[in-house]
């Protein structure tokens, strides 16, 4: 994986983390620097998906949180006529 579209990074590393490093890629049969990527692909697929303003309005219970308003100020347009004019 030496083309012109990877960049190189260093990283401090004690001596412990190094040797199981070390290990399971002899184990596996991998280059260490093979096996690092893997590790670091594997974290990043397995994030999260960042919520949405809406999921997260909705997960704190702002919506519809005005009081004596319509119960649906939010998703009816007719209370969007004349908006910006």
């Amino acid at each position: 994986m030496s083309d012109m579209s990877t960049t190189r990074i260093s990283v401090r590393l004690d001596r412990t983390l190094r040797a199981k490093i070390r290990k399971r890629a002899r184990a596996k049969g991998k280059k260490e620097a093979e096996l690092i990527r893997e590790a670091l692909v594997k974290e990043f697929d397995a994030a999260p998906r960042a919520k949405t303003c809406y999921e997260l309005g909705m997960e704190l219970g702002i919506f519809g949180s005005v009081e004596g308003a319509p119960a649906d100020l939010s998703t009816n347009p007719k209370y969007m006529e004349g908006f910006g004019e």
